[in-house]
């Protein structure tokens, strides 16, 4: 741990003075504290890569005295759901065995981090009883959730072959596949019989992304293809082409048929209620699913009331650009939808415009990277690609996301973006989307974590309120550095963005506390935001099977910001930028009132520095 002194001395020397000072006067027994919690955090990590093996890949560590985890698939049997809690029982207890007291500095954030995220899972696990464990996505099998959504992707994009042993490792997680699909309807089953079904919309999305996988054949599947276009790439000897199409034939498709077959057979028995109120202890758990999510005590209320107070705030900016360049017919709303509506913002809905989108965006990544040294300290090594979500899955994934790089630098970050319809994503909305996926939003931010000297175990610790509250903080500070200079449409693009997750406060708490229908939340976005109604609905029923995700991003960016607003008014002519932006970086995901205290050393340290 005292290694990160020397990384910080490039970007935070706040930091680094308190960890310094702390250092030298720490007591060898304070020393021998830490390195027992250090060992007891690569004790934890190891536990639990042990038994997620697409975990180890994901990381790049799937090599050398792992390399046997690349031919596995993790067990998602009910028996390892309960092997997980047991886990994090057993993690908990030994973390209480360190002496918080006898911590200073980063030792001390690190055991806070840590406990926070035992503690609330311990506390999750032993009070529900379905959904896999803890709070937040309470549904196994949905249009968002279940193997069959994730699993060939991940094959195609995180399962690398270079070798023949992994070509072959690839044919023996493809063979797994059918397993881990009847294992997880063995949960979901278990989860019905408490009383825990999807709502009917839900059981349809997901039973469309189910027959559209299903529905091509065997041999031209797009886990038959990747296998085969990679080994014909490397000159990979072998006849993988019919052992991929015949292990999809007799064992995945006849999986994925009995996950299909028990959906169906939920169908006449779901009802249209869109909100986990309806679930066993509902209330209970949506307010858990709150907490974990934003890490803060806020209650629906309170989530609710901030969300219409964002709206209108925004709604007020938004109304005073458009005035200023000739917009004022209608309600804010209605200006927007005819933003979107409009060709001049608009790219081909081919594959050729798509691809044309796809290379402006990489034009923006550039442009923002060269203003990166102004504004950060420390920046990540690890590349960036943009690439589509997959067209079989597109239907109902959400409107982006970010895949982190292996750790080894093996495999680049990627930003995935949905191109189901370019109408979706006019132009003017695209360079924030880009901001917050990429840099300086997520890409940079898990980058710096990864390379960071943190224990492995806060290196891929997520806590959404931060990680999501940094990302919609950078689509605001992309503003900052200048990137919507002499572009309205963008800064109205950007205050969109920023209103549509003061949308979100109130819809997810709409959906889960007010019992609002799904068409009701659906019309309040769209009457908000202008937003295409097939864009609504796809945010929409996100909220109804992640209750209280969608929550995070504006609590966590406001928070931030309130930080940021306390260092400047605390540190005046003192204050640096890049020196804050680094050390809320390099410090890690974590709880807010965690970061509350990173800040608060920070401008302790720059005081006197």
């Amino acid at each position: 741990m005292l290694d990160r002194r020397s990384v910080l001395l490039s970007g935070s020397a706040a930091i680094t003075l308190a960890t310094s000072r702390a250092a030298r006067a720490a007591k060898p027994a304070a020393a021998s504290e830490a390195a027992k919690m250090n060992k007891l955090f690569d004790a934890f990590m190891d536990e639990v890569i042990d038994q997620a093996p697409e975990f180890a890949t994901n990381l790049g560590i799937d090599k050398g005295d792992r390399a046997y985890q690349k031919f596995m698939l993790g067990d998602r049997s009910l028996a390892q759901v309960e092997f997980f809690k047991r886990m994090n029982t057993d993690q908990l207890a030994r973390l209480k065995t360190i002496d918080r007291k006898k911590l200073t500095g980063m030792d001390a954030v690190n055991y806070d981090v840590v406990l926070y995220g035992l503690q609330q899972q311990e506390d999750d696990n032993k009070r529900f009883q379905y959904g896999g464990g803890g709070v937040g996505a309470p549904y196994i099998l949905s249009q968002l959730t279940g193997s069959y959504s994730q699993m060939p992707d991940f094959l195609d994009g995180q399962h690398a072959i270079e070798t023949k042993d992994d070509a072959d490792a690839y044919l023996a997680r493809l063979s797994g596949f059918s397993t881990m699909l009847d294992e997880e309807r063995e949960v979901a089953e278990h989860d019905v019989a408490l009383g825990v079904t999807p709502p009917d919309f839900v059981l349809a999305r997901a039973l469309g992304q189910m027959t559209k996988l299903r529905g091509v054949a065997a041999e031209k599947s797009v886990m038959v293809d990747s296998v085969v276009r990679r080994t014909k790439a490397k000159s990979i000897a072998g006849d993988y082409a019919g052992v991929a199409a015949r292990l999809v034939a007799q064992r995945v498709y006849p999986a994925l048929d009995r996950q299909i077959a028990f959906l169906k057979n939920l169908q006449p028995k779901a009802v249209h209620d869109a909100g986990v109120w309806r679930l066993p202890d509902g209330d209970g758990y949506y307010a858990a699913s709150l907490e974990a999510a934003t890490t803060s005590s806020m209650k629906p209320e309170e989530i609710h009331q901030l969300g219409l107070d964002v709206v209108a705030d925004h709604t007020a900016k938004i109304d005073a650009i458009m005035r200023a360049h000739g917009m004022s017919g209608g309600s804010v709303g209605e200006r927007l939808r005819a933003m979107y509506q409009d060709p001049k913002f608009r790219y081909e809905n081919t594959d050729a415009g798509k691809e044309k989108l796809i290379a402006d965006l990489n034009v923006k990544v550039q442009a923002i990277r060269a203003r990166l040294p102004a504004w950060f300290g420390v920046l990540p090594k690890a590349d960036l690609q943009i690439k589509r979500v997959p067209k079989y899955t597109e239907e109902g994934a959400t409107g982006g996301y970010y895949q982190n790089a292996a750790l080894d630098g093996s495999r680049p970050g990627s930003y995935f973006i949905n191109l189901r319809d370019t109408a979706e994503v006019p132009s003017w909305t695209l360079p924030t989307l880009t901001y917050h996926e990429g840099i300086p939003g997520h890409h940079l931010q898990i980058s710096i974590s990864q390379e960071s000297p943190l224990p492995l175990i806060r290196k891929v610790g997520g806590f959404t309120a931060y990680v999501e509250g940094w990302a919609l903080y950078a689509e605001q500070l992309a503003g900052e550095m200048g990137m919507y200079e002499n572009d309205p449409w963008g800064q109205i693009g950007q205050l969109h963005d920023s209103m549509l997750r003061g949308v979100r406060l109130v819809a997810d708490s709409g959906l889960h506390a007010k019992k609002w229908t799904r068409e009701q939340a659906i019309k309040y976005f769209v009457d908000t935001l202008g937003d295409q109604e097939e864009s609504a609905r796809g945010e929409v029923e996100r909220y109804c099977v992640w209750p209280g995700q969608a929550c995070a991003y504006m609590v966590g960016k406001l928070s931030i910001l309130k930080l940021r607003d306390k260092a400047k008014a605390a540190l005046g002519a003192k204050f640096d930028i890049r020196k804050f932006h680094d050390a809320v970086l390099l410090s890690g995901a974590m709880p807010l009132d965690v970061l509350s205290q990173v800040v608060d050393q920070y401008i302790a340290a720059n005081r006197t520095a």
